[in-house]
């Protein structure tokens, strides 16, 4: 299952009735925002006891197009990559 953010922002006005949902939205997009920024400067972004986003740099290289076999120049780019914290790894994978 996924969620989108609609969703998520109804899922949390609907925990916490006292906020007006622009509010909870205005919020949430300055999250969003810093995170981004963060991971934009090449800086990792640490929640606690959740997990955290960083990025890497693949560098350039020669791939291949596998529908003609072509060589394509591919240029160096940036991933981000996700680790989740040992709680979130064992709140994931308990019986519970």
């Amino acid at each position: 299952m996924s969620i989108v953010k609609s969703k998520f922002l109804k899922k949390i006005f609907e925990d916490y009735p006292n906020f007006y949902k622009k509010d909870l939205e205005k919020f949430f997009n300055i999250i969003l925002n810093e995170i981004k920024y963060s991971l934009k400067k090449g800086e990792r972004v640490e929640f606690r006891d959740w997990g955290i986003f960083y990025t890497n740099i693949q560098k350039e290289r020669i791939s291949r197009n596998p529908k003609t076999g072509e060589k394509v120049k591919t240029p160096k780019k940036k991933t981000i990559h996700f680790k989740m914290s040992k709680k979130m790894f064992n709140k994931i994978n308990t019986n519970e």
